[in-house]
């Protein structure tokens, strides 16, 4: 009992422990990055700056910058991508909706700090995914509603940390997803056109079945239903056959009654109509019948 106790206590020592321990691991911040900026940085960065880029440093332990020109007034195109050429600090760039194309992306070739691309709603097109073989620490790219193509697809297979490309709303199709799927599984492409057909296809077998399965319940139910009611009409009408025979037996009853009662009233009159003439018969029976008369002597003649 002693050993229980004992061990039950340090368990439940451990076990208050738990909380201090997560809490401890996730006040650790993680590893930051430093970069030594140079003059030539500082003074590209205030240019982009000037253009109307806004820029932002990643963390307080990372002095790696993000630089986004989609909140920017005004039309952006290829020219403002000019101070980022050769930039090792740019950690994100967000280009989405500007006026950018494969030129412009070609200025983007030696800036190989990058981890994040917007590209979406631009006007690129898969000429401008071959500038970016040499961005090998970019992991994530986002070319939605953009003229991408499957063969630009292609040609993003050897970027070997990328992790994660956005496709929606380009000439991208199932089957260029398939070819980069296999050649890349690693990556998550999104949408997974090939995963979404399979869905579409689970769900529209889900959805006979379900279909199917409500069509085989409503004909259960339609055939008990129906069967009910025939059980119901025939007991109506069973009832209905017994009180018709109930009535005519009580019917034929009350006429065999009657029959009796006519038959037997018709006898007593008839045997009150014999009885009189039975009676004078035996009075008539009863009567002595009457001596003759002596013939007087006739009186002599006077």
């Amino acid at each position: 009992m002693r050993f229980l106790l004992t061990f039950g206590a340090l368990a439940a020592f451990q076990f208050s422990l738990v909380p201090f321990a997560v809490q401890a691991e996730d006040a650790k911040e993680p590893k930051g990055v430093k970069i030594e900026l140079t003059a030539a940085d500082n003074a590209a960065l205030a240019k982009l700056r000037e253009l109307g880029a806004m820029t932002l440093q990643v963390a307080q332990n990372d002095n790696r910058v993000e630089v986004a020109y989609h909140l920017s007034d005004g039309k952006i195109g290829n020219d403002h991508l000019a101070p980022l050429k050769g930039l090792k600090c740019v950690y994100s760039l967000n280009l989405r909706g500007t006026e950018v194309d494969d030129i412009g992306v070609a200025q983007l070739a030696d800036t190989t700090g990058l981890v994040k691309l917007h590209l979406e709603k631009t006007k690129i097109t898969d000429e401008a995914l071959k500038h970016l073989t040499k961005l090998e620490h970019l992991e994530y790219l986002n070319v939605y509603g953009t003229e991408v193509t499957n063969a630009g697809l292609d040609t993003i297979v050897p970027m070997k940390n990328l992790k994660k490309i956005y496709i929606w709303q380009t000439k991208v199709d199932i089957d260029g997803v398939a070819k980069l799927k296999q050649a890349r599984p690693d990556l998550k492409i999104i949408p997974d056109l090939v995963d979404d057909k399979k869905r579409a296809e689970q769900e529209a077998i889900r959805k006979a079945e379900d279909e199917k399965r409500m069509a085989e319940e409503a004909k259960k139910k339609a055939e008990e239903e129906a069967k009910k009611k025939a059980e119901e009409e025939a007991k109506k009408k069973a009832e209905e056959v017994k009180k018709k025979a109930e009535a005519e037996k009580k019917k034929a009853e009350e006429e065999a009654k009657k029959k009796a009662e006519a038959d037997k009233k018709a006898a007593d009159a008839k045997a009150a109509e014999e009885k009189p003439a039975d009676g004078k018969k035996e009075a008539a029976a009863d009567k002595k019948p009457e001596e003759p008369k002596a013939d007087k002597p006739k009186e002599a003649a006077k």
